[in-house]
């Protein structure tokens, strides 16, 4: 004689209250959805049309969703002209969206893999601007400051990663305007110095402020600085009592710039002394 199967029970141990029970369940659904949710849609889509739609969030202005689109696309083409591009793009993509060190990171990267590519003078020229741009955020922040309290280092990275676009492609497209930029970091740099010299000079720090003085004259030669420097100069050497020196910054002072507006109140100076 068969006997009919005895419906099955299930029994939970003791220490799944039914609280607990919640909570797997809830899981167990949240895990479901997440699974769902985390499916990548670029799944199996060709090289071009990935490309193509990071392309178009980059044009639109979603640079962070750029940035992934074009991440996924290096990591399963990662050879050929679509990766290339990508990691070119990349590179504009962090410095639009203000990442400017990521965007030095990237282009270097990309200068690296790539050193014959034919764009890879705008890897250059990318590369300065993110610094370039640093730069001017650190020069808004710190002239609200002690002006010895300012990092130059952005401006002197700036002007280092243009001058090598310079020397390396003269004759790139990029090459005029980051002669033009190096000529604004040169002055810049120039006048951040004759406000530490000035610093020093109110603080009574005279030998201070005439390093920091000889420093432009050896540094920024053909930069508006210079005539500070030796404005600067002329006064710390008086307050020093080394008549002598101060002598000589003002003649020089007085042959390369005649019409300096400190001119005559240092010349009558040194008439009464």
């Amino acid at each position: 004689m068969k006997f009919a199967a005895e419906p099955k029970t299930w029994i939970f141990p003791p220490s799944f209250s039914p609280a607990a029970l919640l909570l797997l369940s809830l899981f167990i659904i949240h895990g479901c959805a997440s699974s769902k949710h985390d499916v990548d849609p670029t799944e199996g889509m060709p090289v071009a049309e990935i490309y193509d739609d990071a392309k178009a969030e980059l044009d639109n202005k979603q640079y962070a969703t750029a940035v992934k689109l074009y991440s996924k696309l290096i990591a399963r083409y990662p050879y050929g002209p679509y990766a290339q591009q990508a990691l070119l793009d990349s590179a504009y993509a962090y410095y639009m969206d203000k990442d400017y060190e990521t965007a030095i990171v990237t282009g270097e990267r990309f200068i690296k893999i790539n050193p014959r590519h034919p764009s890879v003078d705008y890897a250059y020229y990318l590369r300065g601007l993110s610094a370039y741009s640093m730069e001017q955020s650190m020069l808004d922040k710190t002239f609200r400051q002690d002006p010895t309290e300012r990092d130059s280092r952005a401006a002197k990275r700036a002007f280092s990663y243009f001058n090598e676009l310079v020397t390396r492609y003269p004759n790139s497209r990029y090459a005029s305007d980051a002669i033009q930029r190096m000529v604004y970091l040169q002055n810049s740099l120039g006048t951040f110095e004759i406000h530490v010299a000035r610093f020093y000079l109110r603080k009574q720090a005279y030998l201070a402020a005439v390093n920091r003085a000889k420093y432009v004259l050896s540094h920024f030669q053909k930069t508006p600085a210079v005539q500070d420097a030796l404005v600067i100069m002329v006064k710390a050497y008086r307050a020093l009592d080394m008549s002598e020196l101060a002598d000589d910054a003002l003649r020089v002072l007085e042959l390369n710039n005649p019409n300096h507006p400190k001119l005559k109140s240092l010349s009558k100076a040194n008439k009464k002394g």
